[in-house]
């Protein structure tokens, strides 16, 4: 008789306990992280049913009796991913009862970045309207941060989920006999209190226990490593434990972090006295290199993959998607910073007058679709062994043996399905990120297609647990590229298929509108500094942004800068392809009395030229309205390099349109601090601070709107803490009254941000 184990007795043919997965996602981390999941399952005798949130004919929360897990990802400006939109609206209908969800039992992971506003908050709210709802949490909700690394969170919590879903299953189980004996009149029992509540003390970033406990832990773990690393054998370069299994015998909360090689140097003979060995992206030292490693569980393959010869030769002139893509021709390109800037700032106007005409507000932004490098596409040909195939046509279809939950052929934006005939060498240069940083699940499939033991051990480091802090200093944090790490790993030999299942697919990159239809009709600009990532472990020389490099190439025979004039004969400059993406809510007031504030330092001022060029418009339409003061603040680096649209700028103050106009330069105020004694601001949160009473006198008494455009990582943050600080100064408030104050702005839509990482 053949026997079918579970997770909890072995009966014949008994059923394995059933729990649902559900994710919400944009850009694929929280669905890959839900299939994960649902693969794992299996190993602990259960089986998950895997569904995105917007596929709602294949899950019932409203009849479902398993536990429920959420793996939700957070949008925009705090907004739910595009397939968990509807479902967020569903669950916060007014019409809702308010024990709605009394049934329902889950556990929920939210993922964001802290760089951003509104940090998790497609999962925060998620997990409030299930409460309001009396929906039972199984599990501690995990918030994993994207700005530190997704797997400090994301690791410990689905280690600890398997043990939280089979003690919910247990209670579920228990429970459900206890009414069933209650029914038949038997004596009741009490339910089995040595079944505790799963929880799980997660790291947060600001948890400074937390990070204590984590360090502790972590030194434990080295500690215990060294010590049993003789009695462990890894010789043969596979994990010492099983995937998913605890490093140590009894588990600890602080596993998630562990201390590493990075960055450190040591000194031994290595067979001659005195050499310094010195860690890096193919090389670890103690404890790490002698550590007993946790690695994850091998992706598992799901696509067969052929290439098919063709007579003709694919001639690649953009993406095939042409039904939803504008082909706009570069009618100008301007260098708006001068050579000597630190910062190359230029700007691109784009001539969308041709049928179907774009029609764009100020505050929207577009997707500008860039391929991959030829070269870097000629390198990842030579390096798979298919340089001679390249104009093969590729034919996918699923594996029939696969074990991935869920599988589905893949899909691009590029392509209008996936029955398009294209070739291997379109699939590189328009399909798949080849530029991206290689995820964890990438360097453990890597591993099985690498030849050399040593090269193999450092792959399996790079996705343990134990080799986190590498990870993150090595591939993570250095932006270290797909074709980068071939490059550092040399017998690494993938199929295409690995590429094609792991790689992300090419995104297009947005950029905000830097001008206004009614200023210049049938004409969009949009500003730009040109991305430089420098040489690094892994990166022998720097290398430009994928997007803002390509674009550079495209307009540099024609560009126009402070040092070179507009030729009358310049040649013909090429076609992009963009599409619109509105944004109803980063726009000026509609209200034209309604006073605003922009904050825009660097290219961060692009949107608010369209702003004020729209405000201007307007003012010569409507000589007689009422129009609301506005005021910009400015900053960059030096007023002689990289003041963008200055003239621009003072031409708004001078015609009223622009109200003040408040600017401060980083470095040139450096330079004059060492000669005076006078202090000026350097920063744009230093020109707000002085500025404090206008400003919130302006949002608090006047109804006013505040908008912050930029860097995520830095400026916002910072704006932020200013406007606490303001409000706290001049209501005599303290900080968590200040932070009800900010959040009411944000519920109102008048504290507004469009940021970047």
């Amino acid at each position: 008789m053949k026997l079918c184990f579970s997770g909890f007795s072995s009966m014949p043919c008994e059923v394995k306990p059933r729990f649902v997965v559900l994710y919400g996602s944009q850009k694929g981390q929280a669905e890959s992280l839900a299939e994960g999941i649902a693969e794992e399952a299996e190993e602990h005798g259960l089986v998950a049913e895997l569904s995105c949130l917007s596929h709602t004919e294949k899950y019932n929360l409203e009849k479902e009796n398993a536990p429920v897990v959420f793996i939700v990802s957070t949008t925009g400006d705090g907004e739910p991913p595009d397939n968990a939109l509807q479902f967020v609206k569903r669950i916060k209908k007014k019409t809702l009862s308010t024990d709605h969800y009394t049934h329902l039992c889950y556990a929920l992971l939210a993922l964001g970045d802290t760089n951003y506003a509104d940090f998790c908050n497609c999962g925060k709210t998620i997990e409030r309207r299930l409460q309001e709802l009396r929906a039972k949490q199984f599990y501690a909700t995990g918030y994993a941060d994207d700005g530190v690394g997704l797997e400090v969170v994301v690791e410990p919590w689905i280690e600890g989920l398997w043990k939280a879903i089979k003690g919910a299953l247990s209670k579920m189980a228990s429970d459900k006999s206890d009414v069933l004996k209650g029914e038949a009149g038997g004596p009741k029992e009490t339910p089995d209190s040595s079944i505790p509540h799963v929880q799980l003390n997660l790291l947060g970033i600001t948890d400074h226990q937390s990070c204590e406990s984590i360090k502790a832990s972590a030194e434990t773990l080295s500690k215990f490593a060294s010590s049993s690393a003789t009695q462990t054998a890894v010789s043969d370069l596979r994990p010492a434990f099983p995937a998913g299994s605890p490093v140590l015998a009894s588990q600890s909360r602080g596993t998630a972090s562990v201390s590493t090689s990075a960055p450190k140097t040591q000194t031994g003979n290595a067979g001659v006295p005195g050499v310094a060995l010195a860690a890096s992206l193919t090389c670890s030292l103690p404890p790490l290199s002698e550590l007993p490693l946790n690695v994850p569980a091998l992706p598992p393959p799901y696509l067969d993959v052929s290439l098919q010869e063709v007579d003709s030769v694919e001639q690649i002139v953009g993406p095939l998607n042409k039904e939803t893509l504008h082909a706009a021709p570069i009618s100008r390109a301007v260098q708006l910073t001068r050579g000597d800037s630190v910062k190359r700032a230029l700007l691109l106007e784009l001539d969308i007058s041709a049928p179907p005409m774009v029609t764009y507000h100020p505050g929207d932004s577009f997707d500008v679709f860039c391929p991959n490098k030829a070269e870097e596409v000629e390198d990842v040909l030579h390096r798979l062994g298919l340089h001679d195939q390249r104009n093969h046509r590729v034919h996918m279809s699923l594996s029939k043996d696969t074990k991935k939950k869920g599988a589905q052929l893949p899909s691009y934006h590029q392509l209008p399905s996936m029955s398009q005939n294209i070739s291997l060498l379109y699939l590189l240069t328009w399909c798949l990120e080849i530029r991206s940083v290689p995820k964890k699940a990438f360097l453990r499939a890597l591993v099985e297609h690498t030849g050399d033991g040593v090269q193999k051990r450092r792959l399996q480091e790079l996705c343990s647990r134990q080799g986190n802090a590498d990870y993150n200093l090595y591939v993570r944090d250095s932006s270290l590229s797909v074709l980068e790490l071939f490059a550092a790993f040399p017998s690494c030999s993938p199929p295409l298929s690995l590429l094609i299942e792991l790689l992300p697919k090419l995104q297009p990159r947005p950029y905000s509108a830097a001008s206004s239809c009614l200023r210049y009709p049938g004409k969009l600009h949009f500003v730009f500094n040109v991305v430089e990532f420098p040489a690094c472990s892994g990166r022998l020389a720097g290398r430009r942004g994928l997007c803002t490099g390509w674009l550079f190439d495209l307009i540099n025979p024609v560009l126009v800068s402070p040092e070179k004039e507009e030729s009358s004969n310049s040649p013909a400059l090429p076609k992009i392809h963009v599409s619109l993406r509105p944004n109803c809510s980063f726009r000026p007031p509609s209200d034209l009395s309604a006073p605003f504030i922009m904050v825009g330092p660097g290219t961060g001022v692009a949107p608010f030229i369209g702003f004020l060029q729209q405000r201007e418009q307007e003012r010569k339409e409507n000589p007689e309205a009422v129009f609301g003061e506005t005021w910009l603040f400015f900053g960059c680096r030096h007023r002689d390099r990289d003041y963008l649209f200055r003239e621009e700028l003072e031409g708004f103050v001078s015609s009223g349109t622009l109200s003040h106009l408040k600017v401060c330069f980083s470095r040139d105020e450096e330079e004059e601090e060492a000669t005076t004694s006078a202090a000026r601001p350097r920063y744009v949160q230093h020109n707000l601070l002085r500025n404090s009473q206008h400003i919130t006198d302006i949002l608090l008494k006047q109804n006013g709107y505040f908008y912050v455009c930029g860097d995520a990582k830095n400026m916002a943050k910072d704006v932020n803490d200013a406007l606490m600080e303001m409000i706290q100064t001049e209501l005599q408030v303290d900080q968590l009254d200040a932070m009800k104050t900010l959040a009411g702005l944000r519920e109102e839509k008048r504290y507004l941000q469009d940021i970047w990482g």
